[in-house]
């Protein structure tokens, strides 16, 4: 790519990604408060849909850089992680279903650390992974949407249980995807 930025870290893509990144506890608080759920999800939501701007942003001023390669999907990742304990927590999404999601993700967390602390090597991330990321976000939001009786209730859920399914199917390809990069990562 003809992108530029390197080992930069004030740019306007890393400053999206520390936001969304600080705006996790507040999401959190909210979301378990009954008396303020709604607007926590909402919060949650509008983090969660931000989620391209930081890259596009970078992609745009030409501020791609090391640090916001892994700032962005960790921001992504800890997002996730902390609005799906809220929302299980607050009992509008089922620990069934947040399980598998947080099973691997907290693997992706690891294995991105050990690559890390090893400077071996950097996992891409791919399409597929982009799409189950997005599919996933959208259920959880949808789901507790449905869950915490905001309007249309039941469209919601519907919709969100499908890109759940879509979602998880997504994930289980991305996840074989990463591993056989994390083979080739950790055998180079």
């Amino acid at each position: 790519m003809g992108d530029r930025g390197g080992e930069r870290i004030l740019t306007i893509a890393n400053a999206l990604s520390l936001v969304r990144v600080l705006l996790i506890p507040a999401f959190v608080i909210l979301i378990v408060d009954r008396d303020t759920s709604r607007i926590g999800l909402v919060l949650f939501g509008i983090v969660l849909a931000t989620d391209w701007i930081d890259g596009w942003v970078a992609r745009r001023t030409r501020q791609v850089t090391e640090l916001g390669k892994l700032l962005d999907p960790l921001a992504d990742r800890l997002a996730i992680l902390a609005g799906l304990v809220a929302v299980v927590v607050r009992g509008v999404f089922p620990l069934w279903a947040a399980i598998p999601i947080l099973g691997r993700d907290g693997a992706i967390l690891v294995a991105g650390a050990a690559l890390l602390s090893s400077r071996r090597a950097r996992i891409d991330v791919r399409f597929v992974g982009k799409a189950a990321t997005f599919s996933l976000m959208s259920a959880i939001v949808l789901v507790s949407w449905g869950n915490l009786g905001m309007p249309l209730p039941r469209a919601f859920l519907a919709l969100g249980w499908v890109a759940y399914g879509i979602g998880i199917s997504e994930y289980g390809v991305a996840t074989a995807m990463y591993v056989g990069d994390l083979r080739r990562a950790f055998v180079a």
